[in-house]
């Protein structure tokens, strides 16, 4: 039955000067699914112009991390030693020292901020570590999401919200000091 009725729809489609094809099915639907089909400027944003502006710091958007070690942080020029917590209107030490100490009452001040944050950054050091489930609750019930990664992605998440202009903070935990990187001398 169904054969019979693509089989009428092409020969109505043939002598109405459409295209004939042995193709039965979806290629018959719609022209934009045949190869013959091109792009214009108005189908794929592909074609249409693009900018490139170069990033710099601008005034005001927020504070950024130059660099970080495993005794702390350079944020803004400003050194900070030990864990610390960037907020969208200061620098402040974060009395953490792994992340099993990460609990609700430590994060209390990222969820009483006004304006709300949209996004908390975690780093919890050389490693993506797992947070207490309690804590990554709160913050569901308070409508603020949470990343939590190594603090080097940490860093490199949070400049890039910031570049963005997202309403972002941050806690850091340094990273330990690896022996991996420490010189012998002889």
């Amino acid at each position: 039955m169904a054969t019979a009725v693509c089989a009428r729809l092409l020969l109505q489609r043939s002598t109405h000067g459409f295209l004939f094809s042995s193709r039965t099915g979806p290629a018959l639907s719609s022209p934009f699914l045949s190869r013959a089909h091109r792009l214009d400027p108005s189908d794929d944003e592909m074609y249409q112009r693009t900018s490139v502006s170069v990033m710099q710091k601008d005034p005001g958007s927020g504070a950024m991390i130059y660099s970080y070690s495993s005794r702390g942080f350079n944020i803004d020029g400003n050194k900070v030693l030990g864990p610390c917590a960037l907020l969208p209107p200061a620098i402040l030490q974060w009395k953490v020292g792994t992340h099993k100490d990460i609990t609700e009452e430590s994060v209390s001040l990222f969820h009483m901020l006004e304006p709300r944050i949209e996004i908390l950054v975690l780093g919890t050091g050389s490693r993506t570590e797992r947070i207490d489930p309690s804590v990554l609750a709160l913050f569901k019930r308070k409508g603020i999401a949470v990343e939590v990664q190594d603090t080097a992605n940490a860093c490199a998440t949070f400049n890039f919200l910031i570049s963005e202009r997202r309403v972002v903070a941050a806690g850091l935990i340094p990273p330990p000091v690896s022996t991996a990187l420490s010189l012998k001398q002889e």
